[in-house]
């Protein structure tokens, strides 16, 4: 097991609405250095069809799914969601969320106190538990669990992923 420290910095900006928290970033996201980085994950695809940018049917999407750092970057900023994660640092196997112990959170009041963030939103269970676990009380907020976007999140299609999460984001 391996300490690791959270190097991808938050992405926000003073228009940011909603903040979506995953719990710690995946080997694939540590080594591109960037949120949601494992070409599997659904996360990109999720947002760009709540966003109205692409449409997806099975696995194909029609439209925009924004795919380099920057697109990413200038995508989340133009629909005003902040993306970051529970954890600053923790003991971990690779990218099991199953094994992270040792948490030290991030601290959430450097984007809280820049936006006017109206939502928090967590990318899966784990995400959700560590948060209320070890963020609730400093923030004084509650947050909302939403399913995760992993592919290791089988029992939900990309379809189901889409309507939960536009239910949630865009009520």
């Amino acid at each position: 097991m391996d300490k690791v420290i959270h190097e991808i910095p938050p992405v926000y900006d003073g228009n940011s609405k909603i903040l979506v928290l995953g719990s710690f970033p995946s080997v694939k996201s540590r080594a591109g250095k960037f949120f949601y980085h494992h070409p599997q994950n659904r996360f990109w695809k999720v947002l760009a069809v709540v966003y109205g940018a692409c449409t997806c049917s099975g696995n194909s999407c029609e439209g925009y799914v924004p795919e380099t750092v920057e697109e990413k970057k200038r995508f989340l900023l133009e629909n005003r969601i902040a993306v970051w994660d529970v954890i600053a640092s923790c003991d971990i196997d690779g990218s099991s969320d199953s094994s992270i112990k040792n948490v030290v959170p991030n601290d959430l009041s450097v984007i809280l106190d820049a936006a006017d963030i109206q939502g928090i939103f967590c990318n899966g269970g784990t995400s959700y538990k560590l948060y209320d676990k070890y963020l609730e009380k400093r923030t004084g907020r509650q947050a909302v669990k939403l399913p995760s976007t992993s592919p290791a999140n089988a029992a939900y299609s990309l379809e189901r992923l889409t309507a939960l999460w536009r239910e949630a984001l865009l009520p």
